[in-house]
């Protein structure tokens, strides 16, 4: 039995196998996903999706789904599974599921009378292409297998219509077929490693109906294109492998291409191989750079929380060069002191009061792991200090040091700090003004800046900013600190606080630097443990706010009004658990080691074996918005990292 499975009662209950999904990505950018049933719930969900270059990269769905059909003694057994219009699920091939296991490469077991199939899927890790292998594990009389592709060619965030303009013409390529239903798309090879028959039977399936787009209130009806079907037999005990990918194969190498392939994933036996697992899916490679994709299945990379998660990140992958590599690819895009909010987009923009600052705490991070200040120093030193002069002369105009010392940022409806969720065109929560994790990732950030210098023996920056230290630091207690709330403002704005309990708070205690004596760091924990620590992270308000909105439901705007309301954000909890730690030591953690296990149980919830972009505020806390999430991933890795540490210590 695998740490990951799921058995016969719980994958042919539909309400418990449709709401679980599964995920497989590669360093091309592709990825594979859909419900444990195979049922696709998700107009973002396919067997193969991939960025195509024709269309500025965006990913698009090309093969939706592939239905396979057993056929003895003139008997046919679908074990495909689609859900239309109303509701109604047809065929209903999950009723033969008998076993879901996740080791090396997840392994589906179906039966029907006396046949017993196997399936596997992985994609290839530097190529747009899936393989699905085969095998007859039991048969009694002749079988047939048949396959038939559903295809979709259409943006990830689009659906499909059926149209005139369809291309219905396929051309034979050796074992299978090329199909391009559009122009501008390159070729799809749909390809078997040994002969079968491809009978074109051009159709649309119309009406295909996604759950979770219904519920959510978007479009989700969609019409899927059929070119036709493949049907070869086989021999018990022999596997077949089905490929389909943007490039031809030689059908004769299938076989060893997916055995070679599977070799290179990571078994899932625990739970922090599980996470190691997850960690991994973020990680696009584009020939000398690579990047973070921030959460599947619909985003793309967002700067700052790349910054956020590769800490975390790096421990789970235990890639030396990785976090250099990724630092180094987002310096490309670094344009006097700021990064953009995005690498991908066209047109390049600047709204973060912080992502600089994360960029610092990334280097320190490094340095902690590495030593070497002077070479940390050389390489990083120019970027930090074009950072802090940029910061402080306000060179973005919208985000600078005031007379105090502190940070203020401020933009007309747009939000800059990671709290920007916008509802017609409106940021949620503005947090104009001096945001408190903002000034202490500036205050942690000129105290390390100056620490390397120091090491290094760069005495011209130590005596351009050594009296920041203590301005800062006194500006940022008496802005912040109120003996008599026992906590931080989470912003202030023209000299008034907002005294919402949020998290952010729980950031200046958890850096190395912060202007916080231990006493003041202990009440702001205890408040946080009392108002926002949850099983899966910290609330984004506190359940005592007249705003808070603890349940994720409703249309699109409803549910981004309350995400930073209540909502909890997993990358947030190694913050209080490092600042946990810092405070009462070897003796806090069996408390942050219970909250850790309790994370365990989202491995077989929502997206197997990964963690989401974030969770109801209200318990038990179901996953809700990106079912797979980088810096959610990245702050449970690094929680376990830290109390590790301190078990160690």
């Amino acid at each position: 039995m695998h740490y990951l499975s799921f058995d016969q009662e719980q994958l042919i209950n539909l309400e418990y196998s449709l709401d679980r999904e599964i995920l497989r990505t590669n360093k091309a950018g592709s990825y594979l996903c859909t419900t444990l049933s195979g049922c696709n719930t998700r107009k973002y969900h396919g067997l193969l999706v991939s960025p195509i270059e024709n269309f500025g990269g965006e990913k698009h769905v090309l093969l939706s789904s592939l239905d396979e059909t057993i056929i003895q003694n003139d008997a046919e057994f679908n074990l495909g599974i689609h859900r239309y219009r109303g509701g109604s699920y047809e065929p209903k091939g999950h009723k033969y599921m008998r076993n879901y296991s996740f080791g090396n490469v997840p392994k589906i077991t179906y039966r029907v009378g006396g046949v017993v199939i196997t399936k596997e899927r992985l994609l290839v890790e530097k190529e747009e292409q899936v393989l699905i292998r085969y095998t007859l594990e039991e048969a009694r009389s002749a079988t047939t297998l048949r396959l038939k592709p559903f295809l979709a060619f259409r943006n990830i965030h689009a659906l499909s219509k059926a149209n005139m303009f369809v291309n219905t013409k396929f051309e034979n390529v050796e074992n299978g077929i090329a199909t391009r239903l559009y122009d501008g798309y390159p070729n799809l090879y749909l390809q078997l490693n040994k002969p079968a028959d491809f009978v074109p039977v051009p159709d649309w399936y119309y009406n295909v109906e996604y759950l979770k787009e219904l519920n959510r209130g978007y479009d989700y009806l969609e019409d899927l294109f059929v070119p036709g079907y493949f049907e070869f037999p086989m021999e018990k005990g022999e596997s077949i492998v089905f490929a389909a990918g943007l490039t031809a194969s030689n059908p004769l190498g299938l076989k060893q291409r997916f055995t070679r392939e599977s070799r290179k994933r990571t078994d899932k036996e625990t739970f922090a191989s599980a996470l190691e697992h997850a960690a991994k899916q973020f990680v696009v490679h584009k020939k000398n750079t690579a990047e973070i994709i921030a959460g599947f299945p619909w985003y793309g990379s967002i700067t700052r929380q790349t910054f956020i998660a590769l800490p975390g990140l790096c421990l789970s992958l235990k890639e030396e060069k990785l976090c250099a590599t990724i630092l180094d690819s987002y310096l490309k895009y670094f344009n006097d002191g700021f990064f953009p909010d995005h690498i991908g987009n066209k047109e390049l923009t600047y709204h973060s009061a912080d992502t600089s600052l994360w960029f610092i705490w990334v280097v320190q991070h490094c340095y902690k792991k590495k030593g070497k200040p002077a070479l940390t120093w050389k390489t990083y030193g120019p970027a930090i200090k074009r950072i802090l002069t940029a910061y402080k002369e306000s060179r973005m105009g919208y985000i600078g040091m005031n007379k105090q010392g502190l940070i203020e940022a401020e933009k007309e409806n747009i939000a800059l700090t990671w709290m920007d969720s916008y509802v017609n065109g409106i940021p949620v929560v503005q947090r104009a003004g001096m945001a408190v994790e903002v000034n202490a990732l500036w205050f942690n950030a000129i105290c390390f800046a100056l620490d390397l210098a120091d090491m290094a023996g760069d005495h011209e920056f130590i005596a351009e900013w050594k009296e920041m230290v203590e301005k800062v630091a006194h500006s940022f207690l008496d802005t912040f600190w109120s003996e008599s709330h026992g906590f931080l403002a989470d912003v202030v704005k023209n000299g008034v606080p907002d005294w919402s309990v949020r998290p952010n708070m729980v950031i200046a205690v958890a850096l190395d630097y912060t202007p916080l004596n231990k006493e003041q760091q202990k009440q702001v924990l205890s408040v946080a443990k009392k108002k926002l620590l949850t099983t899966r992270g910290l609330r984004s308000l506190s359940p005592d706010h007249l705003r808070y909105k603890g349940n994720l439901t409703g249309n699109a705007q409803e549910r981004e009004s309350k995400i930073h309301m209540g909502a909890v954000w997993p990358w947030l909890f190694p913050f209080f658990v490092e600042g946990y730690l810092k405070i009462h030591k070897k003796g806090g953690l069996p408390f942050v080691k219970q909250i850790l296990e309790s994370f365990e149980e989202e491995m077989t919830q929502n997206c197997v074996g990964t963690v989401s972009e974030m969770y109801n505020g209200i318990p038990p806390h179901p996953g809700k918005g990106a079912i797979s999430q980088a810096w959610s991933v990245a702050g449970v890795s690094a929680a376990m990292k830290l109390i590790q540490n301190y078990h160690e210590k």
